[in-house]
């Protein structure tokens, strides 16, 4: 089964001049809750997080728990074990062998 990237965010210490950046070079909607529209960057719906120099893709599975255990069987660490933000969605953020960040969310659990 494939796992298709369903989300990113951006993250920078300042949200709004993030958001000023982003919809100034790249015509991006971007919502005062610093949600970035699917429409405006070709289908991937995006976040700005207010949090030091960052970007995270987020891989949709049917089985977060699960997929963490083969994660960590092939090499990669769990960095924030399945986590559910009711009513928002429910994910994981694991490092793989390389180093690199990256996200895991719950088929499902997040609004399209």
């Amino acid at each position: 089964m494939r796992a298709p990237i369903v989300y990113f965010e951006i993250a920078g210490p300042d949200g709004a001049k993030l958001r000023e950046f982003y919809e100034s070079m790249f015509d991006w909607s971007i919502d005062d809750n610093l949600t970035i529209a699917a429409a405006s960057t070709g289908g991937l719906r995006g976040g700005i997080r207010q949090d030091p120099p960052d970007k995270v893709f987020y891989i949709g599975v049917p089985a977060i728990a699960e997929k963490l255990g083969q994660i960590e069987a092939a090499g990669g660490e769990v960095l924030v074990p399945r986590t559910e933000i009711p009513g928002v969605v429910t994910f994981a953020l694991f490092r793989d062998p390389a180093g690199n960040v990256l996200g895991l969310a719950e088929d499902g659990s997040f609004p399209s």
